[in-house]
């Protein structure tokens, strides 16, 4: 539109005008370099290097490299002891043709993304969530994902915390956000309460059945879950992080035996069809849901390292791999 009074923009004016339009147009251009570069570097990420694959046959140990936050295959005859080249991961577990990784995402309040990676660890579906990455565990088959992340606080030794954990069925796509929703049936009768809090998800081989945490008025309890039916009922007190055995008899898992902030675990051994229960010769506090690498034997993350155990009580704690956590051993 022009001037009504015919006066044109002095020179001043006019330079203003351009050094504006210069500025916006180069803010608007920095930010969209910030977010290509951001973009560039979550894309790569979550990339493994060509050639680091699942794809190395079974009992092969990865675990997250602690030095630098990439998955690694634990290989004693190469240097350092291991093969770095997969995705960035806060917590990795792999399984069947499919492998977890949740990544912790810079920023307040704390987000994360939850990768879902094929055999050759190639990214096939990213979920941004809100928390902080706490457990991951992937079905035998890789069709059942679960998750954990703290909504609140960032340890379980602490009382005031809380957790949501999500299951993902890749077979329908069909994703469960909080499984807070699912019917709880604690002693014997429908429970209902603002507190409960589910962790560390252990999926059974049908791919329907669960086991997993939940705690509520300062307890917690083993829950079985029932996908198809969407219900989970209680089974006993004092079990955290259940990890179901190969053979679906057993459940490892980290008893409470003091309540000392310093060391409060230990890892024991469940027997489903008895009852019985017994510790393993791992008598430091474990904070780590326990994997199994095979039937008789145990992993798991202490101390910025990853340790394994005999199952049966027996033996002593053997050292797999230094400045490494969150082992998977794919089957």
């Amino acid at each position: 539109m022009s001037d009504p009074t015919g006066a044109r923009p002095s020179t001043r004016t006019r330079v203003w005008i351009l050094v504006l339009a210069l500025l916006l147009l180069g803010g608007g251009a920095t930010a969209y370099t910030l977010r290509a570069a951001s973009g560039r570097e979550t894309a790569v990420a979550g990339t493994a290097d060509p050639g680091f694959t699942l794809e190395r046959g079974t009992g092969a140990l990865y675990a997250r490299d602690t030095a630098s936050g990439r998955v690694a295959r634990v290989d004693p005859s190469a240097p350092g002891g291991r093969v770095v080249g997969g995705p960035s991961c806060d917590r990795f577990h792999a399984a069947g043709p499919t492998a977890l990784c949740l990544q912790r995402r810079p920023g307040v309040p704390a987000r994360s993304y939850v990768l879902v990676l094929d055999r050759r660890l190639r990214e096939v579906r990213r979920i941004g969530l809100p928390g902080i990455p706490s457990r991951a565990r992937v079905s035998a088959s890789g069709n059942m994902l679960a998750w954990t992340m703290f909504a609140t606080g960032d340890s379980y030794a602490r009382s005031s915390f809380s957790t949501r954990t999500s299951i993902l069925d890749l077979r329908t796509g069909y994703l469960v956000k909080n499984i807070e929703q699912i019917p709880l049936t604690l002693g014997g009768r429908r429970y209902h309460a603002p507190d409960v809090n589910y962790w560390g998800v252990s999926f059974a081989a049908d791919d329907n059945r669960f086991y997993a945490t939940v705690s509520t008025g300062g307890r917690t309890h083993l829950v079985e879950g029932d996908m198809r039916n969407w219900s989970a009922k209680a089974l006993r007190e004092n079990v955290e992080c259940p990890s179901l055995s190969p053979d679906g008899t057993r459940l490892a898992f980290k008893k409470r035996v003091s309540d000392g902030p310093g060391e409060p675990w230990r890892l024991h051994v469940y027997e489903l069809g008895t009852g019985r229960e017994h510790a393993v010769a791992e008598r430091r506090g474990i904070d780590d849901q326990a994997l199994w690498m095979d039937r008789s034997t145990l992993a798991y993350g202490y101390g910025g390292a990853v340790w394994s155990v005999p199952a049966d009580g027996t033996g002593t704690p053997r050292r797999l791999a230094s400045g490494a956590s969150s082992p998977a051993a794919p089957r």
